[in-house]
Order: structure tokens, then C-alpha cells, then sequence
């Protein structure tokens, strides 16, 4: 009974037999002058225009790399202004942010909410990027994006009319929402775009980053010059063929998914919460991704009581498989305010395409009877 998507999905079967022949018969260099490696050219380059056609952008405005956390590092690398982002972003942001140096911090509210109003304060005239997630991983808020959107779009128009050439863009990681809600460029008004294949049942280590065509980049590697210069190394063809089709199958089952899984989630909580009225459920509950439920315990050992859903069938996480993979506190739950007592007997549940009825009625029997045993025996 597996409750943490927002870790990983699995490949989607359509995925890897779309994958496959890329790594048999068809392994040819697209960087090769004869026909064989052409075609493969061709047939990477269509891939690419498909992943573009699906979030609404140009094939030319894509960067393929290695993954979401690439992606971020290659825009934050190429600013040379200040910064401005939120203190819950995904750890890859808050990284390569504070490598950086030159950036404000602006606070969530309790919910997980980043207030646009406390974004454009600050902003200031040396701000060139700015840098919010879609939704976040731990709690999955949504953000509102469009007023933030707005709010850089009004600033760079100030600019110009005073005659300052420092450019400002927005950029968003949306990894964490593909799937479960619109990620269309347009209609989020971003400059800037990471997303991460092995979020929406593609292949682990294939991500992109769209950029507007008026965003310089710098590459972060250096070598035969692929990507338009801006990621060298031979192409991760079958990554990108893999990429392609999840891409597709994600937004084209969106909403029919994403009201499943908001089905099983609220029933999940409600169930939940009849059996604990103390559970703490955190996020925005009103602006939350479909398969996210953040619940906290208090007084119980989150980390204890994974291994003891483990040894019954059950794969949940205390929080980012980042921030659980240190042994840390989730710097989320700090930074939302939740007192550590309640925040060290959380649990980060996300469901998704392997969740059904029967798993997930089971999963939460399973929880409710475990964390029953915590209380029986002390908690902590």
C-alpha cells in the first residue's frame, strides 16, 4: 500500500515500452552524421516539440537535463541580481538560493500560503529572479501563481517606463503539481518552468527547463555543445521519449484523476479524523493538490511509526525523501510555525495511479490501528 507519490512513481507501462527500443535497436547517437542516428535525431526532436505542444510553449525554449534540481541550479546560476523566493521551497531551491547569496526570504503563512503581497514587498530594483513553487511538496498548497505573476509583469512595465534595463523574471518549479493541475505557461503567467519526468510516471533523471525566449542562460556544463549549448553530453534519448508520453497521459487524465484522488483523500481524512479529533491536518485545505494529505499526531514518533506501517504493508513518510533521508526536522513544518511537538508525529501521505478504494480503505485501517498501539504504549 504505497502512500508516497510525491517520492516517486512508478514508470507507466505505455512509458517504457515507448522507452524501450532506445536502449536496443535504436541507440544511435542523434549527434552522428548517417540516416540511422538522423532518424533518432528526429525522432528526439519530436519528442521534445510533444512535451512543449503539452505545457504550451516553443521545442526551442527547452532545456532536457537530469532532473528538476539541474534545472533550478540552471536558472539560479545564470542571475546575477537578487533573488527573491519563499523559506518552504524544495530543498534543490533553497540550495541553490543560498549559494546565490544575494536573496530575501519571504514567509509562508501557517497554511503553507506565500502571501503575493509579501513577494512584491520584496521585490526590489536589483531583483532579477523570482522563484516560487507551484505547490508545494510536503504540504502540497497551491500557490497562487497568477497574482504573483502579475505582480513581476507590473514591475518589469515600472521599469521600463523609468528606464532601467535590470530585467526581472518568475520562474516556478512545478514538479510537484503535473498531473493533478494546470501547468499550461500561459495561464500560470511564469517566465520560467522546471518539471520533473519521474513526478508523473516517467523515468528517474530526465527534467526540463522552459525559458522564455528573453532569459540569457549560462550552462552549468561545459562540452560538445547539445541543447543549444546549454547542457552538453549526448542526449538521454529514451528519457525524453519517456518523458514525452508521461507528459501526455498526465494531462490528458488530469481531471478525471485528479477527482479520484481527491475522493480518496477527503475520505482518508475523514476517517482519520473521526478516529483522532486531535489530528492536526496541515496545508491549505482549500488549495491543496488532489492526492496530498498532511497529518500530524501529536505526541507520536513519526519516524517509529513508518517503520511499523512498513512492517505491515504500508509506505508513507514523515516528509520530504529529502529531509527524511537527513534525519532533519522538515524545515516545511518549522517554518509554517507547527510546534515540534505536533511536527515530529507527522506523516506526508500522497496517493496516486496505485491507489484505489480497497488500498486505501486498508492503509488507513492499518494507521488508525498502529497509532492506536503509539498511544497504548506512551507515544514517545
Amino acid at each position: 500500500m504505497y502512500l508516497d507519490h510525491a517520492a516517486a512513481t512508478p514508470v507507466d507501462r505505455r512509458v517504457f515500452d515507448a522507452m524501450v527500443p532506445y536502449f536496443t535497436e535504436k541507440f544511435f547517437n542523434p549527434s552522428s552524421p548517417y540516416l540511422p542516428a538522423v532518424t533518432i535525431r528526429r525522432e528526439y526532436e519530436d519528442s521534445k516539440h510533444r512535451i512543449a505542444v503539452a505545457i504550451g510553449v516553443k521545442s526551442d525554449e527547452l532545456v532536457m537535463t537530469a532532473g528538476a534540481t539541474e534545472s533550478i541550479n540552471l536558472i539560479f546560476q545564470s542571475v546575477r541580481g537578487h533573488i527573491v523566493t519563499s523559506n518552504i521551497e524544495h530543498q534543490a531551491v533553497l540550495s541553490a538560493a543560498s549559494r546565490h547569496g544575494n536573496v530575501a526570504y519571504v514567509e509562508s503563512d501557517p497554511k503553507g500560503v506565500v502571501d503575493p503581497a509579501k513577494v512584491a514587498a520584496a521585490i526590489s530594483a536589483e531583483t532579477e529572479l523570482v522563484s516560487i513553487g507551484l505547490a508545494n511538496s510536503e504540504l502540497g498548497t497551491i500557490q497562487k501563481m497568477r497574482d504573483i505573476a502579475s505582480i513581476v509583469k507590473a514591475e518589469r512595465i515600472a521599469r521600463r517606463e523609468r528606464g532601467s534595463m535590470t530585467p526581472i523574471y518568475l520562474h516556478t518549479d512545478a514538479s510537484q503539481g503535473a498531473g493533478q493541475i494546470d501547468i499550461t505557461v500561459s495561464r500560470l503567467g511564469v517566465d520560467a518552468m522546471t518539471l520533473n519526468a519521474a513526478k508523473m510516471y516517467g523515468p528517474k533523471q530526465v527534467g526540463l527547463l522552459w525559458v522564455s525566449r528573453d532569459i540569457r542562460l549560462e550552462p552549468l556544463i561545459q562540452g560538445g555543445g547539445q541543447e543549444r549549448g546549454l547542457r552538453s553530453g549526448t542526449e538521454n534519448v529514451a528519457g525524453v521519449v519517456g518523458f514525452a508520453v508521461a507528459l501526455e497521459l498526465a494531462v490528458s487524465h488530469r481531471k478525471s484523476e485528479s477527482e479520484r484522488l481527491t475522493t480518496l483523500r477527503d475520505s482518508m481524512q475523514e476517517t482519520l479524523i473521526s478516529a483522532f479529533p486531535e489530528m492536526v491536518v496541515s496545508g491549505n485545505l482549500k488549495r491543496r493538490l488532489p492526492g496530498h494529505l498532511h497529518v500530524s499526531f501529536p505526541g507520536i514518533d513519526a519516524e517509529r511509526l513508518i517503520f511499523s506501517l512498513e512492517t505491515r504493508g504500508v509506505y508513507a513518510a514523515t516528509g520530504s525523501a529529502c529531509a527524511a533521508n537527513k534525519g532533519t526536522r522538515s524545515h516545511v513544518l518549522t517554518a509554517i510555525g507547527l510546534d515540534p511537538s505536533v511536527a515530529d508525529g507527522s506523516l506526508r501521505i500522497t496517493l496516486g495511479r496505485l491507489s484505489t478504494d480497497e488500498s486505501i480503505a486498508r492503509a488507513t485501517a492499518i494507521i488508525i490501528d498502529t497509532i492506536k498501539k503509539e498511544y497504548e504504549r506512551g507515544g514517545r
